[in-house]
């Protein structure tokens, strides 16, 4: 995939031989903790405790080769497609050709637009004030433009072949293993990190309703996967701090030390090659640097919650209105599952497809077509942010 417009050559200034000398630093930390490897299941199907233990130990994983060059090759198809469907500019309803534009007709949260190398969250009181930190913001090439998109929304909507992802059996077998087979859905998004021009994501915590539930433990805020494109470098790729996730809410202003800037000392990038699937807990403190590297990354991100933290509670905000998660929306929501593992059998018809618990019996009344397909748009309206 080609950099759109002249890539930068940008760098964090005075502060570019110490990030140089943390990016390595880290890396080195990052694969010390041996927490990667393939999705393993043991003779009864059941995913290998020793990744469970891992998990629960870092809060990250990195499942390695699970997405093969076929799929990739769809993925890759899809996303130059909506590159080339964006708004010409934020505001705008057409792309560059004059086309309607990518979500123009949609009214969900879906394009987020910065400015190139920026971080329009550090430090704001957006999405509840959780990115508590101003990341540092490289100058970017005078041709870069004033903004552009680094996360989309409600993205099973724009591409088949991110839904199919979303279906995989051997992920959604993880997601069982983790949080239920009663699991219910988060969201799903797509991260770009354009060279020269990817936006930062400060520093943060992903959940916000159960800091205070007497019932807090390290999963209540559920999880994230992450399958990369073209795999991910330090310099591109999300970072975490081992073992937050189970140290509750915490003051990430704290957790930097004087003349670090906006560097976590004891941060871990994930380090991936394409076709990787990163899982990520959402309690653990996180974030990514702007992308002044030469490199995509381009990540098929969606989630996933316990059942009991979702059900007839009381939460949104930020990527869906506040509501009441009833069984009702939680059932209309979770049919995307469904219909993701149909459209992935017809794609990859030699998998075993995976069976989702709640609609056992009833999985053949979900499959795949052109007016399914109409039917989603705005789907995302009923994330279940919590």
């Amino acid at each position: 995939m080609k950099s759109h417009g002249i890539v930068s050559h940008a760098n964090f200034g005075d502060q570019e031989p110490a990030m140089q000398a943390y990016l390595e630093a880290g890396e080195k930390r990052a694969y010390a903790l041996g927490n990667r490897g393939p999705i393993k299941f043991d003779k009864d199907g059941q995913l290998d405790p020793s990744i469970l233990k891992s998990f629960s130990k870092n809060g990250f994983y990195i499942f390695e080769n699970v997405l093969k060059s076929d799929e990739l090759g769809d993925i890759e198809a899809d996303v130059e497609e909506i590159l080339d469907r964006l708004p010409s500019e934020k505001g705008s309803d057409v792309d560059t050709k004059g086309r309607p534009a990518l979500a123009a007709d949609c009214k969900g949260r879906n394009l987020n637009w910065a400015q190139p190398l920026g971080d329009p969250l550090g430090g704001s009181e957006a999405n509840y004030g959780r990115h508590q930190v101003q990341m540092t913001e490289p100058k970017a090439s005078i041709n870069a433009p004033k903004e552009v998109v680094y996360v989309i929304l409600g993205s099973l909507q724009f591409s088949e072949a991110c839904l199919r992802v979303y279906g995989h059996p051997d992920l959604l077998a993880v997601a069982e293993a983790i949080n239920g087979a009663d699991f219910v859905p988060f969201n799903e998004a797509l991260f770009l990190k354009e060279p020269g021009r990817g936006a930062s994501v400060a520093w943060h915590q992903d959940g916000f309703t159960h800091w205070d539930n007497p019932n807090l433990d390290e999963g209540t805020h559920g999880f994230s996967f992450m399958a990369q494109l073209f795999g991910c470098t330090p310099a591109n790729g999300l970072w975490v701090v081992p073992g937050s996730h189970k140290r509750g809410k915490l003051d990430i202003t704290k957790m930097l030390k004087r003349g670090e800037a906006d560097r976590i000392p004891e941060a871990v990038p994930m380090v991936c090659s394409p076709g990787d699937v990163a899982i990520c807990n959402r309690q653990a403190v996180h974030g990514s640097f702007a992308n002044t590297s030469q490199d995509w990354r381009v990540t098929v991100n969606f989630g996933f919650h316990r059942r009991s933290s979702v059900l007839n509670v009381e939460s949104g905000g930020i990527h869906n209105d506040v509501a009441i998660y009833d069984s009702q929306r939680i059932e209309e929501r979770s049919r995307l599952i469904a219909y993701a593992i149909n459209a992935r059998h017809e794609r990859f018809p030699s998998e075993t497809p995976y069976v989702y618990q709640p609609f056992e019996g009833r999985m053949d009344n979900f499959r795949w077509d052109n007016t399914v397909k109409t039917s989603i748009k705005d789907y995302n309206d009923l994330d279940m942010g919590i």
